[in-house]
């Protein structure tokens, strides 16, 4: 189980500026359903001033990417456009006195959301860059530009810590070699020139020599102390132990969507993808997608890895 501090249990049991915004005249979207996490950013700017009056957010994901978009539309009240983006993801994070290094992709969509805003706002075309830079991770469509960004503005040294901060390396695992290419590019490009990086360790490999030191922060302490013992094998959960922990998931929220006189069933499971059917109450509530985040969080934790959990109308229809 991961460790939410008391300031992110707040904002997500008691989210700030969640929902539509009439007035709205800049708006931000990032992310994806397919890929399990979504988020609108509305800005209502003052013409004259430039100044954020208002912000709401509307967000398709877990616990922490709801604390997260609420935080940041906290931070942004107030501010001019000009200093709106000059906040970082690890601004968002320190706001909420810290994410587990797990979540910090959450606050990663919080930025890229007020870029985007900020661009519709002032009537530019807002591109992420994705697009120039070739694709990575296929399981989560993250390219090799988003990950080279993020490595650099939160120095990261790891696989596991670009996993952390953009999925990226989370489901498959094809990609790590490619990922593990970004960060010793990265390295050498930090080392300068005159200067060697280490020499890039395989996927699984026990490390040969130091990495160089890099500030403490709490993702990089978590992975050092991970990497200080040794790991365990984790033994991979056969098909049939696979859907009964997805079941006992199911099984375990029932009651509580049942008081609110709702219900989910499971539909089908294909591969990283579980499709469920949100009945009752619960299906076009106006919750339903803070509703399959909080699933699709504690179906991430019972099966130690990561999924989606999507609603049965975004199943493939086979041809």
């Amino acid at each position: 189980m991961w460790e939410y501090s008391d300031k992110v249990r707040e904002h997500f049991f008691n989210p700030r500026n969640s929902g539509p915004l009439e007035e709205a005249n800049g708006i931000g979207d990032v992310g994806s359903i397919q890929c399990g996490d979504a988020l609108r950013l509305m800005l209502k700017v003052d013409p004259e001033t430039e100044v954020i009056q208002d912000a709401h957010f509307q967000t398709f994901g877990c616990g922490s990417a709801i604390a997260s978009s609420s935080a940041l539309t906290e931070i942004i009240k107030g501010m001019t456009l000009d200093e709106a983006l000059q906040v970082s993801n690890q601004n968002i994070a320190d706001y909420l006195d810290g994410l587990p290094p797990e979540k910090m992709h959450c606050s990663v969509m919080g930025r890229e959301a007020l870029q985007a805003a900020i661009a519709n706002y002032r009537g530019e075309v807002w591109s992420d860059d994705h697009e120039e830079g070739a694709l990575i991770c296929k399981c989560f469509a993250i390219d090799a530009v988003m990950i080279e960004d993020v490595v650099k503005a939160n120095n990261l040294n790891t696989v596991e810590e670009v996993t952390f901060y953009t999925k990226a390396g989370g489901g498959c695992t094809s990609c790590h070699e490619g990922i593990e290419e970004i960060l010793a590019r990265v390295k050498s490009e930090r080392a300068g020139p005159g200067e060697t990086s280490p020499p890039r360790q395989q996927t699984g490999t026990p490390a040969q020599t130091a990495a160089p030191a890099a500030p403490a922060t709490a993702a990089t302490a978590a992975t050092a102390a991970t990497a200080a013992a040794p790991a365990a094998p984790k033994a991979r959960l056969t098909s049939v132990q696979r859907i009964k922990r997805i079941e006992e998931v199911l099984e375990s929220v029932r009651p509580m969507l049942q008081r609110d006189h709702g219900d989910v069933d499971l539909v089908e499971v294909q591969g990283k993808m579980i499709y469920v059917s949100l009945k009752g109450a619960c299906s076009g509530c106006m919750m339903e997608a803070a509703t399959l985040g909080g699933i699709q969080q504690k179906m991430i934790e019972a099966l130690g890895e990561l999924v989606q959990v999507l609603p049965v109308s975004y199943m493939p229809v086979e041809a």
